[in-house]
């Protein structure tokens, strides 16, 4: 059923777009009430206006704490339309209906934000009055419309223009869906906020209860196999250039694994500065490699590993042209991601209808990645840091007799990037910008090694003379034999063993330079 919109209530501490839609609002006949700035703002606009104080005969008190928790607020928001006894209630306190509540909240996230917040200026942006008309009006749906949200001014203006100032059923509903959410985040960021600290001493970095929230980009055919369900939601403040900011422009709708493995990609290629290109499968890059165009980067990662890249998840993080996207159309892929396709290319790809083409925001990773990491488990929750460890060449420890050439440590530098993005245990082997074998989640670094000189081998690439990198330390020297048995002489890793000094004596001995990072990146 649709409700006529005869009086609205507009107190909100983000003003914008608020004086169009208050204007649709008076040119309907709507009769505006609204508190302190808010007031100013629409009578300066020279709209008709009252005050809450003024309305209520109760002006505001304690600083502002006290102005919109009375009955003649709240009656008029809360009383059922339906329920004769709740009209004759308000009826006889001369209390008036309102059937709009426009809130949106006391930045609290927003302050707590700054430099130098101190628990005093969270505790003063802790909105009291905003949340309890919210609800109030969010748990009347049936009479009330709330709305909390800029982006809905007009939208909501545009229906009420066309049909008589009326809101339809479904669409109260649907705001007060919104509103309940928007609060349940609201009191969420004050308590993640507040349970991080104690009254004396520096907060923890994580919350005593931790309350986090996401929005449902799409339901999915199924999850990682076909008798699981699944969904994809989207965090509402994604990092800049993180995978959910993508625009699907073509292809079959995306799965639950196409997600999880482009993220994968597109992370790892978003690591490197230089023109880039990865091929991730089943989570693991089988190829990486530098170009100077991105077909050239492309070729190069595809010949790490053309088997496996078979079917896989390509990523660029430069524009696609169309001598890139030939080269790629010629491979069966499930998805291709890049910040940019030229309109050549794009009109090429859209003859590979079932391609899932993706183009996504790009910056670099290590200046934008997610806050918080987390992995479910049974009955709790992981959370970590993001590994967003950038390797700093000048960092480096070489720790063997024969130090590495300018071009072995350009080497290293790549392959121990890539390494970051490889399932542990983790081997990569690389030489002039691109992987030569790539051995992943093997229970034994050994065995890790030897699936890497496979992969070459089935390849046809040779490891003689490439540059390795393990990403954890070698607990004895046979993990460092193996690599130099298939042709490393070069070797990057974190150090930090027993057996170090076996380790390096190993190397020495056996004529090759390692240099040693102090940091791993174990990945699971």
């Amino acid at each position: 059923m649709n409700r006529k919109i005869t009086r609205a209530l507009l107190s909100v501490s983000d003003k914008s777009g608020l004086l169009e839609f208050a204007h649709t609002l008076a040119h309907l006949g709507v009769e505006l009430l609204s508190t302190g700035g808010t007031a100013k703002l629409l009578r300066d606009a020279g709209l008709m206006v009252t005050d809450v104080g003024d309305y209520t005969g109760f002006p505001e008190m304690l600083d502002g704490r006290v102005k919109t928790l009375h009955p003649k607020v709240h009656g008029g928001i809360l009383a059922n339309r339906l329920l004769s006894e709740h009209m004759s209630a308000v009826e006889a306190a001369n209390i008036p209906l309102i059937d709009l509540v426009v809130v949106n909240l006391y930045p609290f996230r927003e302050t707590v934000a700054q430099p130098g917040c101190t628990l005093e200026d969270a505790i003063e942006n802790i909105d009291i009055g905003g949340p309890t008309m919210v609800r109030a009006a969010a748990k009347n749906w049936e009479g009330v419309a709330i709305v909390v949200d800029v982006a809905d001014y007009a939208l909501l203006a545009a229906e009420m223009q066309a049909n008589a100032g009326s809101l339809s059923r479904k669409t109260r509903f649907a705001l007060a869906k919104k509103a309940f959410t928007h609060t349940a985040a609201y009191d969420g960021a004050i308590g993640n906020y507040l349970t991080c600290r104690e009254l004396e001493g520096e907060p923890r970095a994580y919350p005593d209860v931790l309350t986090l929230q996401w929005t449902k980009a799409q339901d999915m055919r199924y999850g990682e196999n076909p008798h699981q369900s699944a969904a994809f939601y989207r965090d509402p403040t994604p990092a800049a250039g993180s995978l959910s900011n993508y625009t699907q422009l073509q292809g079959k709708e995306l799965s639950y694994n196409n997600v999880g493995d482009a993220d994968a990609a597109w992370d790892c290629v978003r690591a490197f500065d230089d023109i880039c290109c990865v091929i991730v499968k089943h989570a693991n890059p089988c190829g990486v490699a530098l170009g100077d165009t991105p077909v050239v980067a492309y070729n190069r990662a595809l010949a790490t590993d053309p088997t496996s890249a078979f079917g896989g998840i390509i990523a660029f993080n430069r524009e696609v042209d169309l001598v890139c996207a030939e080269a790629v159309a010629k491979q069966f892929l499930e998805v291709l991601i890049a910040p940019a396709y030229t309109p050549e290319a794009l009109e090429l790809l859209s003859k590979k209808v079932n391609v899932r083409v993706l183009t996504v925001p790009i910056k670099s990773l290590f200046e934008s990645a997610n806050a918080l990491e987390m992995k479910r488990v049974g009955g709790g929750l992981l959370v970590q840091s993001a590994d967003t460890h950038q390797l700093d060449l000048a960092s480096l420890k070489v720790v063997t007799q024969l130090a590495p050439t300018a071009q072995q440590l350009q080497d290293m530098q790549f392959v121990w990037q890539v390494a970051q993005f490889v399932k542990s245990n983790a081997i990569v082997f690389a030489k002039d910008g691109r992987t030569l074998g790539i051995g992943a989640g093997q229970m034994s670094r050994i065995d890790s090694a030897r699936i890497a000189k496979i992969k070459a081998e089935h390849a046809g690439l040779s490891l003689e003379g490439s540059v390795a990198a393990s990403d954890a330390f070698f607990p004895f020297r046979d993990g460092l034999d193996v690599l130099i048995d298939v042709g490393a002489i070069a070797v990057i890793q974190p150090g930090g063993s027993m057996r170090d000094e076996e380790v390096i004596n190993a190397a020495n001995e056996r004529g090759v330079t390692m240099v040693t990072t102090g940091v791993r990146h174990f990945r699971h």
